[in-house]
């Protein structure tokens, strides 16, 4: 099938060509115009296949177009693995999937080296790669594997790279890991450890579908039938995509009150309301002021808008920090959970003063 730089269906504009206004500059207006399309067309097609989910995918995609990677969080038989597995096809770019197992080792991710003898006897290593080497991972159940196997996806989410027996491989542009989580309570899981938790942008909870989705759901399934999603758009002009995301303004007034935000997690910090000190162990890192202002940017494009306001970080704050604020059993006795302090924070937490002009 044919496929143009926009991708196959000619819906879809191909944000990141350029477009100039008549004095010769980059029209910003019309790349983000060209991309709230995009996203729509992309929308419309996932929703071929997957019923629902309209915040769920609209944070998965924020996280493709700022180069994050997603932690999906629901219990089996909730789509997580179809929506993944047919955005893929959507963007028409080279997926895997690893179903995590406690029997899995680090080389089934990343790969391994080989002795091969040619035919004249001489004896050479040969990297294998793993499946890794991809340019969306889908990290199936990432809580049915230990730690230790857990552990050899960091270097990749972080640097986007691999290093086997001293040497160091480079991985595909783009890159991105979208795992699935089973809760922690259910027979056979591994918590996982703060520091890969800290490598996701979003963690994702996708909660049981309306009793119209569900119906819709019956009635799509048990047809016999099947939807195969068109390919609208391909790596090259995903990674335009991101450097359009990346060009939205982010004023210092939006990157003051995230910072804020942040600091009012940690219950040490003197700006932390009562609450946040009675309730809360540890709070967010800087890491996730990063992805605040990331999301927000997302969430902007997707808009259309040219700059991220402080709605739009508050849109990211409870997938960004719901892994990264610790509720002690105080809270837990008291029936609040993670998204109760971030939501009760939202609330709590001022914007910064606007500066007056001096006259």
């Amino acid at each position: 099938m044919e496929r143009t730089e926009a991708g196959n269906s000619g819906n879809a504009a191909a944000p990141g060509v350029a477009k100039l206004t008549p004095q010769g500059r980059l029209d910003l207006g019309a790349l983000l115009q060209e991309f709230g399309q995009t996203r729509q067309a992309l929308e419309a097609e996932l929703a071929k296949v997957v019923v629902g989910q309209k915040d769920v995918i609209k944070q998965i995609f924020a996280a493709i177009f700022t180069r994050g990677h997603c932690l999906l969080e629901g219990v089996p038989g909730l789509a997580k693995t179809l929506t993944v597995s047919t955005i893929a096809k959507i963007l028409d770019v080279n997926f895997q999937r690893i179903q995590f197992t406690p029997d899995l080792t680090p080389s089934d991710i990343t790969g391994t080296t080989v002795l091969e003898e040619d035919a004249q006897g001489k004896r050479t290593f040969r990297f294998v790669e793993g499946p890794v080497f991809t340019n969306v991972l889908l990290a199936d159940e990432i809580n049915r594997t230990p730690p230790k196997t857990q552990s050899a996806l960091l270097q990749a989410m972080q640097e986007r790279e691999v290093t086997v027996a001293g040497k160091t491989y480079k991985l595909p542009e783009p890159f991105l890991v979208v795992a699935t989580q089973n809760p922690i309570d259910q027979e056979g899981t591994y918590p996982l450890p703060e520091a890969q938790l800290d490598r996701f942008m979003f963690n994702v909870k996708i909660d049981y579908p309306t009793l119209e989705e569900e119906e819709k759901i019956l009635t799509a399934t048990t047809r016999g039938e099947s939807v195969e999603p068109r390919r609208l758009l391909n790596a090259k002009t995903l990674l335009g995509m991101q450097k359009l995301v990346s060009s939205v303004a982010v004023s210092q007034y939006v990157i003051q009150y995230a910072a804020r935000l942040v600091r009012a997690t940690r219950p040490a910090d003197p700006s932390a309301p009562e609450f946040v000190r009675e309730l809360v162990d540890w709070g967010a890192g800087p890491r996730a002021g990063q992805y605040l202002i990331n999301g927000g940017k997302a969430f902007a494009a997707m808009d259309g808008r040219f700059a991220v306001s402080v709605e739009d970080v508050k849109a990211a704050a409870i997938p960004v920090l719901r892994k990264r604020v610790g509720a002690n059993f105080q809270a837990q006795a008291e029936g609040m959970t993670t998204d109760k302090i971030i939501a009760k924070l939202l609330e709590t937490v001022p914007t910064p003063p606007i500066e007056k002009f001096a006259k």
